[in-house]
């Protein structure tokens, strides 16, 4: 990551991953991306994300670039791996280059499944909204199977620079899926209000019809309604609607035998 051109490039990468607030955003299509950006800044074979969807399923998001391998390998850490590891501790896994021990004693399937797809590093950061991890973006890398290298050696420096874009990216992932849920949230409960507000305008609107109608009180009007729509099985709203379009007459209304205008009668069960 260096020039003003790679500077750029994530700056652009950053702002797609928040850009999530609208409606037709799909959470698996939008991490995709963010793998195949992560891929791409960092030159890694594959990078894949395992996260949880609204009903707490685990699913796998992956790049094109190396999709298969990202997923493989992401399927094969159900016994242990560094994306189960960041997860459960909520922090992120630093770069463990898997010729070492300690990757072999870790991970042991995950390790062998790994080296054989020719990936010789790996690392994880977990995909962070405040307190609540929501999944984890795995970064899978060529790098040579080789020692780690002494402190302050070169590779050390560019393992540190991989893991911090990488986690730039995964908090900025984090940050667009929480907004998205948020935003659906807000969304929903403003549908809900509206239909709410639109109902009660047509129940006054009936009421107000009835009223006028009858030379009686609102309040006589809203008690014959809502005393019809119980003894039918309706909503209120719906049998506004039939005041208001015609369809509902006086005698109905006041427990007489007609039910609607032009209809015959019908069983409570055939109304619900």
């Amino acid at each position: 990551m260096r020039g003003r051109t790679s500077a750029l490039k994530l700056a652009a990468v950053l702002m797609e991953s928040v850009d999530t607030v609208c409606d037709d955003f799909d959470a698996e299509r939008h991490l995709c991306r963010v793998s195949q950006n992560c891929a791409e800044l960092l030159d890694a074979l594959a990078v894949g994300v395992m996260y949880t969807d609204k009903s707490s399923t685990v699913r796998i998001a992956a790049g094109s670039r190396g999709a298969e391998l990202a997923r493989d390998l992401l399927e094969n850490q159900h016994l242990g791996g560094p994306c189960l590891d960041s997860y459960g501790t909520g922090h992120a896994v630093p770069p463990v280059r898997l010729a070492s021990a300690d990757a072999l004693a870790r991970w042991p399937d995950f390790t062998g499944r790994a080296r054989e797809r020719g990936v010789g590093m790996t690392f994880a950061v977990p995909l962070r909204a405040r307190d609540r991890v929501l999944g984890v973006l795995n970064v899978f890398s060529a790098d040579p199977l080789s020692p780690l290298p002494a402190a302050g050696c070169p590779h050390e420096s560019e393992d540190a620079d991989a893991l911090q874009v990488a986690r730039a990216l995964a908090d900025a992932a984090a940050v667009g899926l929480h907004n998205h849920r948020a935003y659906t949230g807000y969304r929903d409960l403003s549908r809900q209000l509206q239909s709410a507000l639109t109902s009660r305008v047509r129940i006054e609107q009936a009421k107000g019809m009835l009223a006028e109608r009858w030379r009686t009180g609102l309040d006589d009007a809203f008690e014959a309604l809502r005393r019809y729509a119980r003894r039918h099985r309706l909503a209120m709203d719906t049998a506004a609607n039939m005041v208001i379009d015609g369809s509902l007459d006086d005698t109905a209304l006041r427990g007489g035998a007609p039910e609607r205008l032009g209809q015959p009668d019908r069983p409570p069960s055939e109304a619900l």
